[in-house]
């Protein structure tokens, strides 16, 4: 028993390969993407956004993404300069600039940039007592981005900001700062008190240079003296009487 198969099945074959080649080499990229096309091995050339051509076997095409990308780096062990061991973590914001040095350039750019963010942050945070790490991290976080963007822009990535998140210290040291913060806080307040007195001391003697050098102004004193003991409600009353006056009646 014979079958007969239609004229037109001897094209399906090679419609169904022409189709899968062209839906092979047909590529849309969005805005935000560009691809960087190899021909035979080397590179042609960055295309996007928009429809791509590629021709099969000859051309390989590899998308990156232009987009900002957000790297939370995990918590790194830092040794401060005062030797105090705390635990830092932060965040890593980068996005691609070039795509050909991207590819190119280095292998993996978000691993290799990564790494980089994480060596960096021991590097820098290492260099600094803890009391700096606690006071300026706005200047922390700027050393650390400026580092990091001139190291990867070989490879064509901007870092455009980093943010120190959190800085753990464990129970002991937490409590030796209290303990240095309330001692600091004692000094303070005893550096004040004693500029007080200091301060009280100076017009005290000020006010004696005045009324001895006049006699008229400590005749006023007296009378003041005398008015507020008035004004008390007191059994006893004080008059207070000249030295120059006691002098004379003992002469």
């Amino acid at each position: 028993m014979w079958f007969e198969f239609p004229a037109w099945s001897g094209f399906a074959v090679p419609i169904v390969v022409l189709v899968a080649l062209l839906a092979y080499s047909l590529r849309i990229l969005p805005e935000y993407e560009r691809g960087v096309v190899f021909l035979l091995g080397r590179l042609q050339q960055v295309k996007g956004p928009g429809l791509i051509i590629i021709i099969p076997v000859i051309q390989r095409m590899i998308r990156v993404d232009l987009r900002t990308r957000v790297f939370d780096v995990p918590p790194q062990d830092v040794i401060s300069r005062d030797n105090v061991s705390v635990r830092v973590n932060a965040v890593l914001y980068f996005r691609v600039i070039d795509p050909e040095k991207a590819i190119i350039q280095v292998e993996q750019f978000y691993e290799a940039t990564s790494q980089l963010a994480q060596t960096t942050l021991r590097s820098v945070l290492g260099q600094h007592d803890l009391d700096q790490m606690l006071a300026e991290r706005a200047k922390l976080n700027s050393d650390i981005q400026q580092i990091l963007d001139e190291r990867t822009d070989a490879w064509g990535i901007k870092v455009a900001n980093v943010e120190i998140k959190h800085i753990d210290i464990n129970e002991t040291m937490v409590r030796a700062i209290a303990k240095q913060a309330e001692a600091e806080r004692i000094r303070r307040a005893k550096v004040i008190d004693a500029e007080g007195e200091f301060q009280a001391a100076e017009k005290l003697a000020q006010a004696g240079e005045i009324l001895a050098s006049r006699p008229e102004a400590m005749q006023l004193r007296y009378l003041t003296a005398l008015q507020n003991v008035a004004g008390e409600r007191s059994s006893v009353i004080v008059f207070p009487v000249p030295v120059n006056l006691m002098e004379k009646l003992s002469g």
